[in-house]
């Protein structure tokens, strides 16, 4: 039996033979399938005997096969460094649609029914410069939430429920960014200590939603009402024009290092799935214990086939690649930008206006590729990260301790203005995914009030999370009674999250920044599913000021497209879709280049101008001043402003109550002072 493509169909399809399974194994011997009595899960009723055809996948057929049916594989095979075959284990299929978990550590595939009536319901396809992500784990984002059933709390369906979707829109997000919602398992380690992976880095399944964050009721009925519960909840997020993009993890598996458990691939062939060196040990360049040897075809076909299937079959909007660096080493394990998957990934026409999100790096050599991934690929900026700590907290810090920050606002220009220095004048400002904060690491509220991580119950002795945090606590360690510190920590908090959606580029919000969520100085909870990192859903009063001002900043990008440019400007042109901009200092002038690099000039104005491509025309204005100490502004004189109109300013605990508040206005070359450490945001007329 041969195909035209040779690795069609692999996995379990249905025929009008009855159930077809193909799999990939270029060194295994001998491949059985197993199938499991409906009643008796442990009890392998039949065993199918696979054939092996000319291009090393295994086939095999019977009616047996069908919805509802548990199965596994055995395979045996050759002895060698590279390989790892025991046909006493039985192995998941790599592309088993449900996974069901069985007492005493079973594991079975399971056959589903992927029957599903979408109805009218259409992916969003919202464009990328209107495109808000906000990065939320499912169990996370409703667990606490006391406006729904019980029962749906923290599932899928609790994801979906009108309170939830009320919660995002009135927000003013696009996009939900689900950590990790292909099957995953705990850690042995983990297990060990008594805890669990949490945020779900550590895949199973690269095909199967992860039964835990179903509903118990769609649990006990089995991987196909899981699967219904899960496209219910895209089905219901994409009719409130709210996209779904998926954090996938296909540089490693749950199988860890060589000594790890072996659930499927390195039972099925070690050699063809995990980069090794020629003596079998494995070349990990994810810091998990194995990393995916996506140069073999059959690995990066599976990864290509898996995202065909979330992105069409469950209709999902986008992925962010966690550690995307590996996806992109080549036989010699270096970073290649021109990959095969990495090109296959933005050119394949089933995931055409699908988003395609890169996390740069890994922790191999090489590994740090910010910048560096090809047309059609967006990216995570920690390079705007860090940026953007450092110029309000960090710097803050450094002036109170040192007199000086030791460096001035040039490098804050070019990332509030879509980091051209990092991506490419044919990629734009929209290759940036722009974040302050993300799931790994210090909540935004953390880094105002810790100077150092917390971590001691990871039960890692807090050796685990990062030490660069360029946090400031403004003088106190952890939660206060002191009000200026707190005021102070506050005005710290709107800044950075002012910063992150005025800038040019794709803003994601970690869930909770909006109020000011605290994890209690823990930068890597990874290991806690508790309220330690569910969102509360009752909030002080504080924290609901700062949601409205969340709230506030969100309209006023979704208001001026200048704040959205699509593309970079060019000096002398008129470049549709761009801004112009224009740089001012504290006293109305053009900047210098000793504006630009004095550390003692920590005051920018930034007039940025819309070129109208599918919007009005729109100019704004945003003044900085990283300072603790108050200071007078002259806004600039510009051709074509008469006037501008105050519309936010940081120092203000809350922002104007309602859409027709009264605004000030201000004449070009008008004084106006800014508070300490603070920004302000203007419409130009």
């Amino acid at each position: 039996m041969t195909h035209a493509d040779p690795y069609a169909h692999l996995g379990v399809r249905h025929t009008t033979h009855g159930g077809e399974l193909r799999v990939y194994s270029a060194n295994a011997e001998r491949i059985e399938l197993l199938l499991f009595d409906n009643v008796d899960a442990n009890w392998v009723y039949k065993t199918v005997e696979l054939k092996k055809d000319a291009n090393d996948v295994w086939f095999g057929r019977t009616r047996a096969l069908a919805p509802g049916r548990r199965y596994n594989l055995r395979v045996h095979g050759p002895e060698g460094d590279a390989h790892h075959f025991d046909p006493t284990l039985m192995l998941l299929d790599p592309y088993g649609r449900g996974i069901q978990r069985l007492g005493g550590g079973q594991i079975r595939s399971t056959v589903v029914d992927d029957s599903f009536d979408w109805g009218d319901s259409r992916k969003p396809n919202t464009p990328l410069d209107q495109t808000v992500i906000y990065e939320a784990h499912v169990k996370g984002i409703s667990q606490l939430n006391h406006h729904m059933p019980e029962e749906l709390r923290g599932t899928y369906a609790g994801l979906a429920h009108e309170s939830t979707i009320l919660y995002l829109k009135d927000l003013g997000v696009t996009a939900v960014q689900l950590l990790p919602v292909q099957s995953f398992q705990s850690e042995e380690r983990l297990v060990k200590q008594g805890l669990r992976n949490y945020w779900g880095y550590n895949t199973l399944g690269f095909f199967s939603p992860h039964a835990d964050y179903a509903s118990s009721a769609a649990q006990e009925e089995g991987p196909s009402a899981n699967l219904r519960e899960f496209k219910g909840m895209v089905k219901l997020l994409h009719e409130a024009g709210i996209e779904v993009i998926l954090d996938v993890v296909y540089n490693h598996t749950a199988e860890e290092g060589p000594g790890g458990p072996t659930t499927s691939f390195r039972g099925i062939d070690n050699a063809t799935y995990y980069r090794q060196t020629t003596r079998g040990t494995y070349i990990d360049v994810t810091g998990c214990g194995n990393s995916m040897n996506t140069a073999n075809p059959p690995v990066a076909r599976m990864v290509l086939d898996s995202l065909r299937y979330w992105a069409n079959e469950l209709q999902i909007d986008g992925f962010r690649f966690d550690l995307a660096a590996t996806l992109g080493r080549n036989a010699d394990h270096y970073f290649d930008q021109q990959h095969p998957l990495l090109n296959d990934i933005i050119n394949d026409p089933a995931l055409a206006d699908v988003k395609m999100i890169a996390e740069p790096w890994d922790v191999g050599m090489g590994g740090w590729q910010t910048g560096n991934f090809g047309e059609g690929w967006i990216e995570w900026n920690d390079r705007y990260r860090d940026r953007m700590r450092k110029f309000w907290l960090r710097d803050i810090r450094s002036i109170r301790e040192h007199g000086s920050p030791g460096d001035g606002v040039g490098m804050l220009a070019t990332r509030l203005a879509g980091s051209s220095n990092t991506f490419a004048q044919t990629r734009g400002p929209l290759a940036s995914v722009n974040f302050v904060t993300a799931h790994d690491g210090f909540t935004m509220a953390d880094l105002t009030a810790y100077d150092q991580k917390h971590n001691v119950g990871n039960g890692e002795f807090n050796r685990d999370g990062t030490d660069n945090n360029m946090s400031f606590n403004h003088g106190v360690e952890g939660p206060t009674t002191n009000r200026s510190i707190d005021m102070a920590r506050r005005q710290a908090i709107r800044n950075l999250m002012g910063t992150l959606l005025l800038s040019a580029g794709v803003p994601m919000i970690t869930a909770g920044d909006e109020f000011g969520r605290s994890q209690k100085g823990n930068n890597n909870a990874y290991c806690h599913d508790s309220e330690l990192t569910w969102l509360s859903w009752d909030r002080r009063k504080w924290q609901k000021n700062h949601l409205r001002t969340s709230r506030y900043l969100l309209r006023l990008r979704r208001e001026n497209p200048a704040l959205r440019p699509v593309r970079f400007g060019v000096f002398g042109e008129r470049t549709p879709g761009a801004s112009q901009m224009d740089w001012y200092d504290a006293n109305g002038r053009s900047m210098s280049v000793y504006d630009w690099n004095s550390p003692e000039n920590r005051t920018l104005q930034y007039l940025a101008a819309s070129t109208p491509e599918h919007e009005p025309f729109n100019r704004i204005l945003l003044v900085i001043h990283g300072v603790e100490q108050p200071v007078t502004v002259t806004l600039p004189v510009h051709e074509g402003v008469t006037s501008y109109t105050m519309l936010w300013d940081s120092a203000e605990a809350t922002p104007p109550d309602a859409a027709d508040a009264k605004l000030l206005e201000f004449a070009p070359g008008s004084p106006i002072v800014l508070s300490p450490a603070s920004m302000q945001l203007f419409r130009a007329h």
